[in-house]
């Protein structure tokens, strides 16, 4: 028996004690997005009503969300720097907390020791002859925590993926280790109830910014992940980005994703997490064409530049006529977060030939049926501002694309008018007009 696997085997344990290693008043970080370790989650709500004050910091889960239910109030509380379905209510309600943060500096948050952590719960591929597990489809946001942390509980699942690149962690790192084998969960991207010939629209204009031989980032939600179908006829794409999911298989295969022009880690596609289906879990296993790296390094916008025709295509809640976008809140009301939108902004912005896109449709539709304009004169009072006015370029709707930069407020109103829907036109110019902006 190796030394490796002597250690493995002494620390392998139930998902019932290995929780039991968390404490009343600790800080834990929890693996997110489709990486919610599912067995130790259960355990611990299970555990719940033996502790107390336990803080569970984390970004985007995807899953059910019984540990923010209203009976874990006292044992375990949510502080999410991204609000996911899940947690929406609890956060809107006070049951949870937000922190805002530039994903790009989420895992600084504990790296640097200002939300100094006491355990984290990962989720983790089985490990090599060497002793490595990889941390699979979710890297970006927990290799750091997870370094940063005294005690790591992991789950050891033979069904994770084997990711490249900066993805690893030694078995002997792993405090408590509870092997695991289920399916990890698909997540497919979709229009969310919006009108999906409007998103086909929205990324055929979309497509039409990205030149031959582009790097693209491609931010969760239905648009980025159809502006991959209108890509067949480009050459040398590259892809360097937050997340991706199953669209970019059809571009590798069609030889049009291909990254041999990146300046930026040519030819190599580097992200920091996955969401997508059995068919890219498979994909990405052990694929040398696929680069895993930590979210400080992937979404720093510093590094972003370094990409020369950086695409970065992100969405919006609403945008207003001098170009403030709000993605994070509607109104007040919490509703997500920055997540890697400004990063990439910039980035994409101090980028030699760089493409910084807002996508979003131009009206959305009510419970009632009734249509609301997301061009708007102003945002509603309380809405956050996630991309400034300063930082904004093109902002694209189904009905066509505004460039914005080095525009007055007079031309910025003028040219998001144009590509609002034509029945708030009148009422748009009216405001415009008692503003002073045209």
């Amino acid at each position: 028996m190796s030394v490796t696997t002597s250690i493995y085997q002494s620390r392998v344990t139930t998902a019932q004690e290995a929780v039991k290693a968390i404490k009343s008043g600790d800080r834990i970080f929890l693996t997110g997005n489709v990486s919610v370790p599912q067995k130790l989650l259960a355990a611990l709500v299970e555990y719940a009503p033996n502790i107390n004050d336990v803080e569970i910091c984390q970004a985007l889960t995807v899953g059910s969300a019984d540990y923010v239910s209203p009976e874990m109030e006292g044992h375990l509380r949510v502080n999410s720097m991204f609000i996911s379905a899940n947690i929406r209510k609890a956060v809107q309600e006070g049951r949870a907390d937000f922190t805002p943060v530039l994903l790009s500096e989420f895992p600084l948050l504990f790296k640097r020791g200002v939300l100094p952590l006491d355990v984290a719960v990962v989720h983790v591929s089985t490990p090599d002859e060497h002793g490595f597990c990889s941390l699979g489809v979710e890297v970006g946001l927990t290799k750091s925590a997870a370094e940063s942390a005294k005690i790591i509980i992991a789950e050891v699942n033979e069904q994770m993926p084997r990711t490249l690149g900066d993805s690893f962690i030694h078995v002997s790192r792993l405090t408590h280790i509870v092997p695991v084998n289920y399916p990890i969960p698909e997540h497919k991207m979709t229009s969310e109830g919006g009108n999906p010939e409007i998103v086909e629209k929205i990324a055929g204009h979309v497509a039409s910014l990205i030149p031959d031989g582009a790097t693209m980032q491609l931010g969760i939600g239905s648009i980025p992940d159809a502006v991959l179908k209108f890509l067949r006829d480009k050459k040398d794409l590259g892809i360097h980005t937050e997340l991706f999911s199953d669209g970019v298989i059809d571009l590798v295969n069609a030889g049009v994703l291909t990254n041999a022009r990146k300046s930026l880690h040519p030819g190599k596609i580097v992200a920091g997490f996955i969401l997508g289906t059995k068919k890219l879990y498979d994909w990405v296993d052990d694929n040398p064409m696929v680069e895993m790296h930590p979210t400080e390094y992937v979404n720093d916008p510093f590094v972003i530049a370094q990409n020369d025709r950086m695409v970065a295509v992100n969405s919006a809640i609403e945008v207003d006529l001098t170009g403030q976008v709000c993605a994070d809140s509607i109104g007040p009301k919490l509703y997500s977060g920055v997540g890697g939108q400004l990063d990439f902004v910039y980035g994409a912005s101090r980028s030699k030939g760089g493409v910084p896109i807002i996508a979003l449709p131009s009206t959305a539709i009510m419970k009632d049926g009734t249509a609301l304009s997301k061009i708007v004169c102003m945002l509603k009072p309380g809405a956050g501002v996630v991309t400034s006015r300063n930082h904004v370029r093109f902002i694209v709707t189904e009905l066509g694309v505004a460039d914005l930069y080095g525009k007055t407020i007079r031309q910025r109103a003028q040219a998001l008018i144009k590509i609002a829907h034509p029945q708030f036109h009148d009422e748009l110019n009216r405001q415009a007009r008692e503003l002073h902006y045209i």
